[in-house]
């Protein structure tokens, strides 16, 4: 296979070399004028070709065209419009510095970019959402929140209030891959689910990939959720901040050396536990019940041909209470990054990076009477990334990617009166590779095509015992046979997969398109779950010799018009996945702590199925965009309802959301969303038996997730009022008054059943929130 990459990638280069004998290379970088950051997806547009390109992630584009003399028009919403006369004989460098125009759009868009790119891009399955347009939604204690943002995009959903993460048609939340800086957050929430660990002040660009996924990118199932972090003001000092009901945040950004390096500080902390702490009584009087998280990003440019990144980040949540109890929990990345050009048309990345998820239990002060328990997920990855601009209309990615991974499922430690126990589950180690090779051609205007293939790896290694288990009646915990021990790094299991990716589009007139995709996906890493929303406690577990990795594969078909000069933008798409080796448990399956999980674990098929609409308005006072999935989750697994297809825990039949923004004025802005989503999949028991009293519930049918909850909706408003502008004054600031809940429903989390006088039994709906819950927040920038 590294052979066969190999050649192909010579043979890319010649045909390169002879291309460039006819053709000469424009490139440069695309930034803001005033605070120098790169800007992602800048258009440059060759008039006389009525061609162009644009920038990619670190603000870098090249544009090899035959000699002669063009018009380059460099354009990015809400920044004045660059256009550059160039007499071309040979390669040169144009680096734009964009700016702002003074006169700012009035809109609200899901991102900066191209007006027709609905139609014109290749993309599908896509949303970009900038954090300005974030930042005007309504919010929950007055926190800016990315995830809840991204809930209100076709496809995307989460199982209620206190759910961590986020499900994409009808996917768990662990077949979403989560970048920081490229380096995977493997718990994206703070405080159950209510906010992410992304801090709005520090964040430049969000991107989710729903299907159509390109080649670079593996790893999981279902999306990729990219988030990029600023690289801090290299022109000047800058702080933003806000203040809230709970926590607050800072960032800090300024230039080590102007227009060369520059760094940012960004940090939130919660302080819910300092506002009780005079109402606690003297045994409770230590308790912590806060989040906190810090963000840091340097860079240095060394020359036009190398740039440097470092990136870190730390977050955790504390709950304790006093000295009898605590459990906590937490990420940290961090991530270094070299940006190289080998020529003008040549650009690599290569990143490093470390990730790091672990929780923390304990309960007892006493030395002879005591239980302390921790679990973490760490890796280690290297990733060479080639970006080959043979022309306008054509683009060569080529790379790869390997990662070294440490499970510690569980190291538990009980103390008993003096007695030591230990019940701790031994360390899993694996390692993973990937190989990938993609081309992006537009053959004409009208009809662009990219296609790739990734060839992924995975080997389950010691140091450790693995486990044999024998045949077992379906739905049964199967029986150990034997147990063998391996040296660290010693190969047990092998798995390795092709995964082929194809994208495209076919452009009816300037304004409708058709596009297509196809993707081809591997997950080597599994989290397990029991519970109907994952908590900070679930378990991540390699693919091994007895559990297989998981594969979706995803077709998706989509129309895509804009109405209105790009005023308005329409779009639908419909999507079919299809799943292999999904896992999932037996009836009364022992998750925690149990060295002997796989045998509790079934595996089987999977597919989800649906119909995507989204109508968005972009221009004028009045902005937003209404959204509906139409769609189905289901599984089937030998030994769980009978061998018959069952709904998963994230099929959510229906979910419609309408996102409004409305601008009064300079200094007001309004803005609502409201939420309609059908209930979850959960198990009820058919019948009961009668035990001396007690009401002992059963499931005659031994059926899977038989019962909906109730249907969930909401609605949130929020209004902000900006400070009064004043040129003279770098300070600005703005409240925002938001309320959400706003007519104080009480949609059920879950339901469960008690047992009460006289043998009689109730069924009970737990709401995490179950009243309107108002907040003001003030935000400034300096």
């Amino acid at each position: 296979m590294y052979k066969t990459l190999l050649t192909a990638i010579i043979t890319v280069w010649f045909a390169c070399s002879a291309y460039a004998q006819q053709k000469f290379t424009i490139s440069g970088y695309i930034k803001d004028a005033s605070n120098g950051e790169t800007l992602i997806g800048a258009n440059i547009f060759i008039k006389e070709l009525a061609s162009g390109v644009s920038s990619n992630e670190y603000g870098f584009y090249s544009i090899s065209i035959p000699e002669g003399s063009y018009q380059l028009e460099y354009s990015y919403l809400g920044y004045q419009t660059v256009v550059r006369d160039v007499a071309l004989t040979e390669n040169i460098t144009i680096n734009v510095e964009f700016d702002p125009e003074d006169i700012q759009i009035e809109e609200i868009v899901i991102a900066a970019e191209a007006k027709d790119r609905n139609v014109s891009d290749l993309e599908m399955s896509a949303n970009t959402m900038d954090i300005q347009t974030i930042q005007k939604m309504p919010t929950l204690l007055g926190e800016v929140e990315v995830l809840r943002s991204i809930q209100l995009l076709p496809g995307v959903s989460s199982v209620g209030e206190g759910a961590s993460g986020f499900n994409v048609r009808g996917g768990s939340i662990d077949q979403n891959l989560v970048l920081l800086d490229e380096a995977p957050v493997y718990n994206s929430s703070h405080l159950f689910g209510f906010f992410s660990v992304f801090n709005p002040d520090a964040v430049k660009d969000i991107k989710l990939l729903k299907g159509g996924i390109p080649a670079r990118y593996g790893g999981r199932l279902s999306s990729i959720l990219d988030v990029r972090m600023k690289e801090g003001n290299n022109k000047k000092f800058a702080m933003n901040g806000g203040i809230g009901a709970i926590f607050s945040r800072l960032s800090i950004e300024a230039p080590i050396v102007k227009d060369k390096s520059s760094f940012i500080v960004a940090g939130r902390r919660s302080y819910i536990d300092i506002l009780a702490k005079p109402f606690l009584n003297e045994e409770l009087e230590d308790s912590a019940l806060n989040f906190y998280d810090l963000t840091i990003k340097t860079n240095y440019k060394f020359s036009e041909k190398d740039r440097i990144y470092l990136s870190g980040y730390v977050g955790r949540d504390n709950f304790g209470f006093g000295d009898q109890a605590g459990f906590n929990w937490g990420n940290r990345t961090l991530t270094f990054r070299w940006n190289h050009l080998f020529s003008d048309r040549l650009f690599s990345n290569l990143t490093l990076y470390t990730s790091d998820y672990d929780y923390r239990i304990n309960f007892g002060d006493e030395a002879d009477n005591k239980f302390d328990w921790d679990a973490s997920i760490i890796n280690y990855s290297a990733k060479p990334e080639f970006s080959l601009f043979l022309s306008p209309t054509n683009l060569v990615r080529f790379g790869g990617q390997f990662i070294a991974y440490r499970f510690e499922p569980g190291n538990a430690i009980g103390v008993s009166e003096g007695e030591v126990l230990d019940i701790s589950v031994d360390n899993k180690y694996a390692l993973e590779g990937g190989l990938f090779f993609e081309n992006e051609i537009d053959f004409n205007p009208n009809f662009s095509i990219n296609y790739g293939l990734r060839w992924s790896y995975f080997n389950f290694t010691g140091k450790g015992l693995a486990y044999t288990f024998d045949d077992a009646p379906p739905g049964t915990r199967r029986p150990l046979v034997e147990s063998t021990f391996f040296d660290q790094w010693e190969s047990i299991k092998q798995h390795n997969n092709f995964e082929p990716r194809l994208s495209v589009k076919a452009q009816l007139n300037p304004s409708q398109s058709i596009k297509a995709s196809y993707n081809r996906m591997a997950q080597y890493i599994h989290l397990i779950s029991n519970t109907t929303a994952s908590t900070p406690v679930d378990i991540w577990q390699p693919s091994t010799n007895n559990l297989r990795p998981q594969i979706a594969d995803q077709l998706a078909l989509g129309y895509f018009q804009n109405f209105q000069n790009n005023s308005y933008e329409f779009s639908t798409e419909v999507y079919y996945k299809k799943y292999t080796n999904l896992l999932d448990y037996i009836d009364g399956a022992d998750i925690l702590l149990n060295e002997l999980l796989e045998g509790d674990l079934l595996d089987g098929i999977g597919r989800s199925y649906g119909v995507e609409f989204m109508l968005e308005k972009k221009e004028g006072p009045l902005t937003g965009w209404l959204s509906y999935t139409l769609a189905r989750s289901e599984r089937k697994i030998e030994g769980i309802n009978n061998g018959e297809w069952y709904p998963s825990r994230f099929d959510q039949t229906h979910n419609l959301s309408i996102t409004g923004f409305y601008e009064l004025n300079d200094r007001w802005t309004f803005s609502s969303n409201f939420v309609l989503v059908s209930g979850t999949p959960t198990t009820f028991p058919t019948n009961r038996f009668l035990q001396q009293g007690f009401v002992i519930p059963h499931n005659a049918f031994e059926s899977r997730n038989n019962v909906r909850i109730p249907v969930y909706h909401r609605l949130d408003i929020s209004a902000t009022l900006q400070g009064k502008k004043n040129k003279e004054r770098r300070w600005q600031s703005e409240w925002v008054f938001s309320i959400y809940n706003v007519y104080s429903k009480r949609n059920p989390f879950s339901i469960f059943f008690r047992q009460k006088e006289n043998r009689r039994t109730e069924a009970v709906r737990l709401s995490v929130i179950g009243n309107f819950i108002p907040s003001v927040s003030y935000n400034f920038k300096f």
